[in-house]
């Protein structure tokens, strides 16, 4: 069963929301945070990205940084930008993307749950990123941005947060920089919040979806304090992280698509052609194709879009991972056909976000920076959980979560 608690939620007064929220930290570099930030004091970015009040080529790893984040939460404390709430609650956080709603529950995650798998992820992490943010963890003693969590779809939850989507909103606004709606509601009412943690009890398990470090982070900092309390009891907040938990069915997944900087010394037609063994390959002309289902690619090469679709047997419908798009197009043809083994690391591929489109495959490759593009058909949220429950980890760079959760709305104090 999945373990949670309300918290007494640290964030800013309703007149100050649009100030203090922000992008999260890992969707834009220090020059983009300092350019986003501006004179704007109570910017979150002091504190997610405090490299910006330090000279420019500042490291965001130098320790005086991360010691200038927690002199930041406390100055931003300090002057009210942000308050604790007197009461721990539960709290209701919405995004709106293209007239899509999606509705998460902020809650206190449980730590232990991370630990025994209770918590299931998809994606390996790198101890370097881990560090990264559980330094920040522990010299803020809080969790500043929240971790993005699925869970199975519940009718109860769903009423119960219609219910509150019905009043009026804390904080509702437009974010500047990616246009989407976000609102957020209160819950104080003993009675729903005991509703809420009890329907939780009933789920087997809890998904991430996207911050994989971010959750890795908040649970190892969780698990030192418990090593280095002698009294620890277990009911204190580090027990506990963070977490906006939506209902899987709302999750909106973009593709996430590929550009490759050369052919591995083949010709377009001999390129083509060696993709004939696996694939129906289809030429669809010069306009943008996109894929229409799973298991269809669009290659867009020499000014041509072209479908590929992966011939029966190339595939296994049954193996949670042989099912994924990702792999096959990881398997037969970025190694197969052009010998890009390791998408991690290999300088000869970047990744691009759905949210821009298949055109910016088609700019990429027509100013003469990319060979060729690769669009994949969107992975699924069922495909995310059916590989999370069997054990297994997703390829890189597989899933495009969007909208992003804003930060600053709100924050978990360790103590």
């Amino acid at each position: 069963m999945a373990i949670i608690k309300p918290f007494k939620g640290v964030r800013p007064p309703k007149e100050l929301v649009e100030k203090v929220e922000s992008r999260p930290y890992d969707v834009l570099d220090s020059e983009e945070a300092r350019a986003e930030a501006g004179d704007n004091e109570m910017s979150l970015y002091h504190i997610i990205k405090p490299e910006i009040d330090f000279p420019v080529g500042t490291s965001e790893y130098d320790p005086r940084v991360y010691e200038k984040a927690a002199e930041n939460f406390q100055k931003f404390q300090d002057k009210g930008w942000l308050v604790q709430d007197d009461k721990e609650q539960y709290y209701i956080y919405a995004q709106t993307m293209n007239d899509k709603t999606q509705y998460g529950l902020v809650v206190g995650a449980y730590v232990n749950d991370y630990m025994t798998g209770v918590i299931k992820k998809h994606e390996l992490t790198r101890r370097d990123k881990e560090e990264d943010r559980m330094k920040h963890v522990r010299v803020n003693n809080a969790n500043i941005e929240p971790v993005f969590f699925a869970y199975p779809d519940n009718s109860v939850l769903d009423k119960l947060i219609m219910k509150y989507a019905a009043t009026t909103p804390e904080y509702d606004f437009v974010a500047p920089i990616d246009g989407f709606r976000h609102q957020f509601w209160v819950i104080s009412d003993d009675a729903d919040i005991a509703l809420i943690t009890e329907e939780f009890k009933k789920m087997p398990s809890l998904y991430i979806a996207d911050g994989h470090h971010r959750s890795a982070a908040a649970a190892l900092v969780g698990a030192e304090k418990q090593k280095q309390n002698p009294n620890h009891k277990g009911d204190e907040e580090y027990n506990y992280f963070m977490a906006v938990c939506f209902q899987a069915s709302q999750l909106t997944i973009l593709d996430y698509n590929r550009v490759v900087k050369d052919l591995n010394g083949m010709t377009s037609e001999q390129f083509i052609d060696a993709l004939k063994k696996n694939f129906e390959v289809e030429n669809k002309g010069k306009n943008i194709y996109k894929p229409a289902c799973l298991h269809e690619f669009s290659l867009y090469l020499d000014g041509e879009w072209y479908s590929l679709k992966a011939k029966e047997g190339t595939y296994d419908n049954n193996d949670p991972i042989g099912v994924l798009d990702v792999d096959i197009s990881s398997r037969l043809i970025l190694d197969e056909l052009l010998n890009i083994k390791d998408l991690r690391s290999s300088n000869r591929i970047d990744f691009v976000g759905g949210l821009r489109g298949l055109g910016e495959l088609k700019r990429r490759v027509d100013n003469g920076e990319m060979r060729a593009a690769l669009a994949l058909y969107p992975v699924s949220m069922q495909q995310i959980m059916d590989i999370a429950d069997s054990g297994k980890i997703m390829p890189p760079k597989a899933t495009w979560f969007e909208p992003k959760l804003r930060s600053g709305l709100i924050i978990h104090k360790l103590s």
